[in-house]
């Protein structure tokens, strides 16, 4: 049905500068997310830096809370820190292998091309 009009597949270079973008791009979406938590535990729960740290990432990774909300704002804030949590762990997760499943849909296809 006419010429060929896919790209040859490109060079490892290539593939691996996407990698790294792409992995500072999640790991950043990660850090971020994990700041906004540890502040909103330490604001809204009155702990300490390293415990506000370790609920943040523990709720980041859907691991569950540690501590318990003492009063009706620290409730508020995790349930809705939840909610982004979930969302924010699989979109750096998708932005991190994305380039992973990329290169190997582009070769599956060449490979059914030739």
């Amino acid at each position: 049905m006419g010429a060929n009009h896919y790209k040859k597949l490109p060079h490892t270079g290539h593939y691996v500068n996407k990698l790294i973008r792409n992995l500072i791009a999640g790991l950043l979406v990660l850090f971020v997310s994990v700041i906004i938590g540890t502040l909103g535990y330490h604001i809204y729960f009155n702990l300490g830096w390293v415990d506000s740290f370790y609920n943040a990432c523990m709720i980041l990774t859907g691991m569950g809370p540690v501590d318990k909300a003492i009063n009706d704002s620290g409730k508020i804030f995790a349930s809705f820190y939840a909610i982004y949590s979930g969302v924010a762990f699989l979109t750096s997760v998708a932005i991190i292998l994305s380039p992973v499943l990329h290169r190997f849909l582009h070769q599956l296809r060449l490979d059914i091309e030739e």
